[in-house]
């Protein structure tokens, strides 16, 4: 491959990386209520301003020896973690759409999935303020998307929040308990606004497989806790991004199945 591919697959992973240090900032604030754009970022335990060489991703974490500048208390790895992880979700992304328009759309796209799913893992909760935008803007960026047209996308909030809402609304009718959060409804309608109707049915079979994978486990090792509370924006998001990624070829594998 020519050297300016891995050039641009470089340029990517820098910039997500960038991206992931401001999505730090989101994951920490905005459950909190706090702006995301000041104070400058500081130090959690001790209050220091970072400064802008302290704030390097991933690489000042390194140099720093995971630890504040100033108080020497220890940085949690999960900050060199989100931006790593973002930096790499860029990469997929360049790699499977190439220079065009969707590129920046899912780069959006995945940036928005790392910020909801490390805020339900800390607070088992997706924010209104995160989720309700994405819907909108979702069905506004399918007239970017070549393979998804407006009513693709339209259909895929009507289904996406109706199909949630419907399984929620039957479970708590037959157990008169809450079983779905309205956050993972608004949070399908958004991932259906994104990705069509058609992503819709294949992001809940793959995230309800893996919460099963991961649920069943837990609740095993935390002694059969039938209460416990996990959450399941990860797992949606995670479904999300492998129909992203893998989704058309997913589905030309199932179909291969019913074509003799």
């Amino acid at each position: 491959m020519p050297p300016i591919y891995y050039l641009a697959l470089g340029f990517a992973f820098t910039l997500g990386a960038c991206i992931g240090s401001f999505l730090n900032v989101c994951i920490y604030r905005i459950p909190a209520g706090e702006s995301i754009v000041s104070p400058p970022s500081r130090c959690p335990n001790c209050g220091a301003g970072i400064r802008w060489y302290q704030n390097i991703p991933i690489l000042s974490y390194l140099l720093l020896g995971g630890k504040c500048a100033s108080c020497k208390v220890r940085i949690s790895p999960r900050y060199p973690l989100v931006e790593a992880l973002t930096g790499l979700l860029f990469v997929l992304v360049l790699y499977y759409f190439g220079i065009s328009w969707a590129t920046p759309v899912y780069w959006l796209f995945v940036a928005t999935l790392v910020v909801i799913t490390f805020i339900d893992l800390d607070h088992q909760i997706i924010p209104d303020v995160i989720s309700l935008p994405g819907i909108p803007i979702g069905f506004a960026c399918s007239f970017a998307i070549p393979w998804i047209s407006w009513s693709d996308s339209l259909l895929g909030i009507l289904i996406g929040g109706g199909s949630l809402f419907l399984v929620a609304f039957v479970y708590e009718l037959l157990t008169k308990k809450e079983g779905m959060g309205g956050g993972d409804i608004k949070l399908l309608a958004m991932l259906g606004a994104f990705l069509g109707w058609k992503a819709v049915l294949p992001i809940i079979f793959i995230s309800s497989l893996l919460g099963s994978l991961v649920g069943v486990p837990v609740m095993l090792l935390k002694k059969a806790d039938s209460k416990l509370a996990i959450p399941f924006g990860p797992f949606l998001a995670a479904g999300a991004l492998i129909f992203l990624f893998w989704g058309r070829a997913i589905i030309h594998w199932y179909l291969s199945f019913f074509v003799t």
